[in-house]
């Protein structure tokens, strides 16, 4: 596969907008629901998408390790997979170039992750909020304000599963969709009509 071909790979129950911009090797797994005009870019290696997550319009998952970064040094030639896990909801406008993405976190509108830090599960990164440099988030951290204040959520995050139903019930009827693969023919672009 050359560096510039895509190979999107969308799984059964994912609802995927075609006028999202998916660039690179990506897997998008069962539940999850990506806005029209968001962005996934795979230019570092796959990127693979849990379950039941939520990337809303404009925002940007891009996977770019850049030339200086550790990882890159260690093995510029072995592509790195980006894991993201379950349950994450990516919000209007967030940037997120973290190489390291558990489960359960929120990205909120306009917030930038940089690519030095990692991020545990359960983290909120605020609206607005930009993280830079080395660091690691431990879980149900909670960064906020103007200055990224950093806290510990004091109760559970709930559940985004009324948002996710609704999503995948509405989005059909107003935008075009990438179908699942088809196991037996390989098919990803295909595209569904609005109902």
């Amino acid at each position: 596969m050359s560096k510039n071909e895509n190979k999107v790979k969308i799984m059964p129950r994912a609802v995927v907008c075609e006028d999202s911009n998916i660039r690179g090797d990506v897997t998008i797994s069962s539940g999850s629901v990506v806005h029209t005009s968001a962005q996934i870019i795979a230019e570092s290696g796959p990127i693979i998408i849990g379950e039941n997550c939520i990337i809303e319009e404009y925002a940007k998952i891009i996977h770019r390790i850049p030339t200086n970064h550790k990882l890159y040094q260690e093995n510029p030639e072995k592509p790195h997979v980006l894991v993201i896990g379950s349950n994450n909801i990516f919000e209007v406008g967030c940037t997120v170039e973290a190489l390291k993405i558990g489960e359960k976190n929120i990205f909120e509108s306009k917030s930038y992750v940089s690519p030095d830090v990692t991020i545990s599960s359960g983290c909120v990164i605020g609206a607005g909020c930009q993280l830079f440099g080395e660091q690691h988030l431990t879980e149900n951290t909670v960064i906020y304000g103007k200055t990224c204040q950093q806290r510990e959520a004091l109760d559970k995050q709930g559940s985004h599963m009324l948002q996710l139903d609704f999503l995948r019930k509405i989005l059909p009827n107003y935008h075009h969709l990438r179908k699942p693969v088809d196991i037996k023919s390989k098919t990803t672009f295909a595209t569904s009509t609005p109902k």
